[in-house]
């Protein structure tokens, strides 16, 4: 049986998930050893988080994200490729899922995001590049960026 994109009816109801979602989105991402910008990214699935992930580097290396000049390492993992990568080792599926980003993913995320079957992306601060946000509308994922979402209870 094909699974069904779960979205709630309640336009209300569905922003006050999204953002209590994005509050532990905000939160994981205070995990990242990343001094220029830590990003958090949680996937839900039927009400329920299937994976999370934050940006850093891989298993096993050092957990310096930036070299001496404040340069990015080329091989520091973004928040949602590593919850994608999550999903990828675990029996669930992100098919049909959403995924919380607090940072709107780069053109090569976008891909990962759309090819693990995600139907909706939410998420917060808008990345440098919109390319990444421009592919995922044209291929079919639903798209939101919420604003003013803080750490505090709403």
């Amino acid at each position: 049986m094909d699974e069904v994109f779960i979205k709630y009816d309640n336009p209300r109801k569905q922003e006050r998930y999204d953002r209590a979602y994005m509050r532990m989105a905000l939160e994981w991402a205070k995990l990242s050893h990343c001094r220029r910008r830590q990003v958090g990214a949680l996937i839900v699935k039927d009400g329920q988080i299937i994976a999370d992930g934050y940006n850093g580097t891989p298993s096993g290396f050092d957990n310096q994200c930036e070299d001496c000049e404040g340069s990015t390492h080329w091989y520091v993992l973004h928040a949602e490729a590593n919850a994608i990568m999550k999903v990828a080792r675990s029996m669930n599926s992100a098919k049909n899922s959403t995924l919380y980003l607090t940072m709107s993913p780069c053109k090569d995320c976008s891909k990962l995001v759309h090819q693990a079957g995600i139907k909706r992306l939410v998420y917060l601060d808008g990345y440098k590049d919109c390319s990444g946000i421009e592919f995922l509308e044209k291929a079919g994922v639903e798209v939101v960026q919420l604003t003013d979402v803080s750490i505090e209870h709403e």
